[in-house]
């Protein structure tokens, strides 16, 4: 016989919100871990004492993980979602009967309250602190990288940069043409490169106008991560302008941050050879005595069959470089009148061999065989550079090349598993809201699948 369901007509319901939150859910895993404590008072100075009561901002909060942590990059759709689905509710508090504010008012607290009060950076930063807590954070090496992610603007209605200029930005009007002009001195936009792209979005004037690899150019941030090799924790995200030079002043900025917050400081540090520019490997073991596990950026070797830079020994001592015959190749070879003359200025250093010594050389076709005397050069912070291809020949390094690959699988879970290919934001302090977000909710992720309840649990009985 067919059974056909009704709709029992009842006027009360005994209904237990808690219990239709199964045990094993993400939010239940997570909601552990989210510390919002001391969260209204960060952001009440934002408030007036007059007027109506606001929207409370940890409900705000805990919708923005959600729509993080679920894939939910819809706004609208957040607000749809949260008011229907049980667990959503559960995991905001709202019960059965609680209103969920309308999306043009999440909207407005977003781009309000939140980014002045930088509360997404203290969410952030409390959830590595839980990391800390739960030991997954070993401290001894860390690996960073960057990935690029779309921005909001359109190649149609973009212009060329010798069109483009700070008064057409006024002009604009928009938020994200403001947030571009107060960023122009900044080292992670304006100021990490003189060169200016090709073409200029007016709805995003601070996105980068690029090309990845073999795809077709479009306008992108660059999200930096900097993370412990030991659990793939995010120590601290970045966001910059799309370009080698911004991305690599991010590293230095995360790691300073990361050892003022938490008094972390990397024994050694894992990048790809983006980083491996002098002035970055000096700055690494000079300053900060960091060992660079990252390959250098090395044009010093010749293909055409002559010595190159590697063949000469440098004579440390006596501040000259030995050629294979035995002769010496010197910066300079007198003493000067004026003490100011011959100092070293901090540059590139130009080390020349006596034209009569290279003339006579029976060696003269391998190593200079068009010129008249040979010289070698000399980078800034070379011996940092040594010091990273020999660190390059180790064991350890090999192992450390293998961690750095975490980086990358964190960038494809945040695109893949979380949806973030493209910026609903715009601005740079909209990707700086976005790439905090997408970080707090594969921390909170992290913690929930390697510190489940489940297992807590069973420890305590």
């Amino acid at each position: 016989m067919m059974g056909i369901q009704t709709a029992p007509a009842q006027l009360f319901y005994d209904f237990d919100l808690e219990r239709h939150v199964p045990s094993g859910h993400m939010l239940r895993e997570i909601d552990r871990f989210l510390d919002v404590d001391g969260m209204r008072e960060a952001v009440r100075p934002f408030y007036s004492h007059l007027g109506r009561p606001s929207i409370d901002p940890e409900l705000i909060i805990r919708m923005l993980v959600i729509g993080y942590v679920m894939g939910i990059r819809s706004e609208r759709r957040l607000c749809d979602e949260v008011h229907l689905n049980l667990a959503y509710r559960w995991f905001c508090r709202l019960g059965l009967e609680g209103k969920v504010p309308d999306h043009s008012t999440f909207s407005r607290y977003r781009h309000g309250k939140f980014r002045e009060s930088n509360l997404l950076r203290q969410v952030f930063e409390a959830t590595v602190e839980r990391c800390l807590r739960e030991d997954l954070v070993a401290g001894e090496g860390f690996a960073v990288d960057a990935s690029l992610i779309s921005a909001d603007a359109n190649k149609a209605r973009s212009i060329a940069a010798e069109d483009w200029s700070p008064e057409v930005a006024r002009d604009a009007g928009n938020r994200a043409a403001r947030e571009y002009l107060d960023t122009l001195d900044d080292a992670a936009f304006g100021a990490a490169s003189p060169t200016q792209p090709k073409f200029v979005a007016k709805s995003d004037p601070a996105a980068q106008w690029t090309r990845a690899e073999e795809s077709r150019p479009y306008f992108a941030y660059a999200t930096n991560y900097l993370i412990d090799t030991k659990s793939s924790v995010i120590m601290d995200v970045e966001a910059t302008r799309a370009i080698r030079q911004a991305e690599v002043g991010a590293s230095r900025t995360m790691l300073d941050r990361t050892e003022k917050r938490f008094g972390i400081r990397p024994d050694w540090l894992a990048a790809d050879t983006a980083y491996g520019n002098a002035e970055n490997l000096g700055w690494l073991v000079e300053q900060r005595s960091i060992v660079p596990f990252i390959p250098v950026i090395d044009k010093s070797e010749r293909t055409d069959g002559t010595w190159s830079r590697s063949d000469f020994e440098w004579d440390e001592a006596n501040d000259q470089y030995i050629c294979p015959e035995g002769h010496a190749l010197k910066q300079y070879r007198r003493n000067y009148s004026d003490p100011n003359r011959g100092q070293d200025t901090g540059g590139r250093k130009k080390y020349r061999a006596l034209k009569a010594t290279c003339q006579t050389c029976p060696s003269k076709e391998i190593c200079c065989p068009k010129a008249e005397a040979r010289y070698v050069t000399r980078e800034p912070h070379e011996e940092a550079r040594e010091f990273a291809r020999e660190c390059r020949k180790t064991k350890a390094y090999k192992v450390s090349r293998d961690k750095r690959k975490k980086v990358e699988m964190l960038f494809a879970h945040l695109k893949r598993i979380l949806g973030l290919t493209r910026l609903r934001l715009r601005g740079p302090n909209g990707a700086k809201d976005e790439f905090l977000l997408a970080a707090i909710a594969q921390n909170l992720r992290k913690l929930a699948k390697l510190r489940p309840q489940c297992a807590n649990s069973e420890a305590t009985a």
